[in-house]
């Protein structure tokens, strides 16, 4: 429904496109993230006016007796003559105006015999509408008329008598704007009426997304709060602003339990402002095999010279233990053994890369008594590790980018539409497994919701 894809914003992305299965992740028990979505929200007045149009006919009312009213040898049909119109005011008000052309047909006479005469004319009917959005998602309102605005008199036209008919006429006519008064409120109470949306969203989110089929990878959504800034009423929209509370799990491998599902919406909370930006974390896997591949193609086959001799990598692969990344490099030549280099891994962001820090260097080589040359050996090829190894995420960000900004920008349910923009996105802390790297990426982004459709 039109809420119940406020949340559906919350994008995986992977960073490569490996396809084997010893690319795919093993069960891993993400952290448990608690986040915020906030959104201003605007609603057209022109999608209240359609509401109240629909449910009001062109015909609003007819008297059709002459002698109903005491006889008073008056009859009368009423019409819009177009659609009815809303304007916001300043104080949580909405100014309806309600266009209508009038038939009138009035006996003149006595004991019994009258002469007919009809005419035509048009009136502005206008109302004041009191909204009260009460935080359990109904919306009441309260109206009341304010008054007439007329475009042409009433006047019956006997030739040398004109008579006019205005106070007969608005008498009928207030007495109808009354009962149209508590007709837009039934209206508005019945059709602005969000809480069985809300209810459906909240329920929704409870059910596992499947957001990575290549790694077979869950997201599980958990709101548990919403703030809603007062109303603003403006000439042609109302807006307000919409902060989501979240817990944002991924899960990898079978699909997790949904939650239990709720009977009843929760409130809402009010708050006097929401930020008009949000922080949404996300995660990206990269397996070691990966990591592997990208270290063999930046080191394979590179070689240092050593005391007017060579060492050639021959053989590189990467992989965790604990906290850190460790590049285990197979060496010969000069120096024939294992070079086994590790480090923590943070993101670097002016090279938009993971790399290692804090690292450190071990040597397994049957030369034994090179120490001076394993000694050169090693601060030339920690000096390379850390000066060129990294993992890319410059990729990674703008497909997350890419990607979020789509789902930021289209109309999910007809009647709800996004229009969003992400400011910065970048990985913020590095997390190991025994598969491969995940990054938690932070994403700080804009979105609008706009209704169009109730």
């Amino acid at each position: 429904m039109k809420l119940a894809n406020l949340l559906f914003l919350i994008l995986f992305v992977n960073a490569f496109g490996q396809t084997d299965a010893d690319n795919q992740l093993i069960n891993y028990n993400f952290p448990k993230i608690r986040s915020s979505i906030t959104m201003p929200v605007t609603i057209p007045l022109s999608e209240i006016s359609n509401m109240i149009n629909a449910s009001v006919k062109d015909l609003v009312y007819q008297d059709d007796s002459y002698t109903d009213n005491n006889n008073d040898q008056f009859k009368v049909k009423v019409w819009k003559t177009r659609p009815i119109r809303l304007v916001g005011g300043t104080s949580q008000n909405l100014l309806i105006e309600v266009p209508l052309k009038i038939w009138a047909e009035k006996g003149i006479g006595t004991l019994g015999v009258y002469t007919y005469q009809n005419t035509t004319f048009e009136t502005v009917m206008s109302f004041n509408t009191t909204v009260n959005f009460k935080n359990n998602w109904t919306i009441t309102t309260t109206t009341r008329p304010n008054g007439f605005r007329w475009v042409t008199k009433p006047v019956l036209d006997y030739g040398k008598i004109q008579i006019p008919i205005t106070s007969i006429v608005e008498k009928s006519l207030r007495e109808q704007q009354e009962k149209f008064s508590k007709t837009i409120d039934q209206q508005m109470t019945t059709q602005l009426n969000f809480q069985q949306y809300a209810l459906m969203a909240w329920n929704t989110f409870l059910q596992p997304f499947n957001i990575s089929e290549e790694y077979n990878t869950w997201l599980k959504i958990s709101p548990v709060g919403v703030n809603i800034t007062p109303l603003k009423f403006y000439g042609n929209q109302i807006n307000t602003t919409l902060g989501i509370d979240i817990y944002s799990e991924t899960f990898t491998g079978s699909k997790p339990a949904a939650s239990l599902p709720v009977s009843t919406a929760a409130n809402f909370n009010f708050s006097p402002t929401v930020a008009d930006k949000f922080l949404l974390q996300t995660t990206a896997n990269i397996p070691f095999t990966e990591a592997s591949g990208m270290a063999r193609k930046t080191f394979l086959n590179k070689e240092f010279d050593i005391r007017d001799s060579k060492v050639k990598v021959t053989d590189i692969r990467v992989y965790g233990v604990d906290n850190r990344i460790v590049i285990e490099a197979q060496t010969d030549g000069y120096l024939k053994g294992t070079a086994i280099i590790s480090g923590i891994p943070v993101y670097d962001e002016a090279k938009r890369k993971i790399v290692l820090s804090d690292t450190k260097f071990k040597l397994k080589t049957v030369n034994i008594l090179q120490k001076t040359a394993s000694v050169l050996f090693q601060g030339k090829i920690v000096k390379m590790i850390e000066e060129e190894y990294g993992i890319p995420t410059q990729e990674l960000e703008e497909a997350s980018r890419k990607s979020i900004e789509d789902a930021f920008n289209k109309e999910y349910y007809k009647g709800l539409k996004m229009s969003g923009k992400v400011f910065n996105l970048k990985p913020s802390k590095i997390l190991l497994n025994s598969t491969g790297i995940t990054a938690v990426i932070d994403t700080n982004a804009q979105l609008k919701l706009i209704v169009n459709g109730f």
